[in-house]
């Protein structure tokens, strides 16, 4: 385990089981997380961000090592508050990798010092995301 606090940013509009897959993979290589909610408020969440800390807290009870908190603006600058030297995301397909890696290259040219670490998502939550699961619920769907 490397000794570093590492930052896993998203919505988490809900939290789903190939983030929890992401958390906790994520403690077996970090020290410490810190799952951090993008709060922007020009975007309109299904849940508020009350709703979403409340979830996730719920979801990460009883696993050590991990915070919950929320941001707004650059996220290398919030890296930076919290002295985190890595910033951790999941990845479940090609189409995910694109875009991942384009914010990555961006932040390091923001900051050569914060890395970049991609996660695979179990195969059995590959096809699932916070997008559908919202669709399936606003039909009534047992999510």
């Amino acid at each position: 385990m490397t000794k570093c606090l590492a930052i896993y940013p998203g919505t988490f509009d809900p939290i789903t089981n190939g983030h929890l897959s992401i958390i906790k993979r994520g403690l077996k290589i970090f020290e410490r997380l810190i799952i951090a909610i993008l709060h922007n408020p020009q975007k309109t969440p299904l849940f508020t961000l009350e709703e979403r800390i409340e979830m996730i807290r719920d979801s990460i009870q009883g696993i050590p090592n991990v915070e919950v908190d929320y941001f707004d603006g650059l996220l290398i600058d919030y890296a930076l508050r919290k002295n985190a030297t890595v910033i951790l995301r999941g990845l479940r397909a090609m189409s995910d990798f694109e875009y991942e890696f384009q914010m990555a290259l961006m932040n390091r040219k923001l900051n050569r010092e914060i890395q970049s670490v991609f996660l695979m998502t179990d195969y059995k939550w590959f096809y699932t995301s916070s997008t559908i699961i919202k669709e399936a619920a606003r039909f009534g769907g047992d999510v």
